[in-house]
């Protein structure tokens, strides 16, 4: 799952198909760890066929780093339309 800047997300069909077959899958079950929740999203499926995959990231990331405007430049970033699931 990628991450899109606020406001974006109601151009991406995808995240309102997602998001609420997720809160119906873990409705009145806890929270208790990351396991728990990435065994959540995993095992979300919808009746029209979207099947979640999902992976805890373990690693550690540095923070307050700062990227230029040309490093930004230099990022390719793919977008993908979902049209239907």
């Amino acid at each position: 799952m990628c991450h899109f800047s606020p406001g974006t997300s109601k151009w991406n069909n995808i995240e309102h198909r997602m998001f609420p077959a997720i809160t119906q899958n873990r409705r009145s079950r806890p929270l208790v760890s990351h396991e728990v929740i990435v065994n959540l999203i995993s095992n979300t499926t919808t009746q029209t066929g979207l099947r979640i995959e999902a992976d805890l990231d373990a690693n550690l990331y540095p923070v307050g780093i700062k990227v230029t405007d040309d490093e930004l430049a230099q990022v390719c970033i793919e977008t993908h339309s979902f049209h239907g699931e």
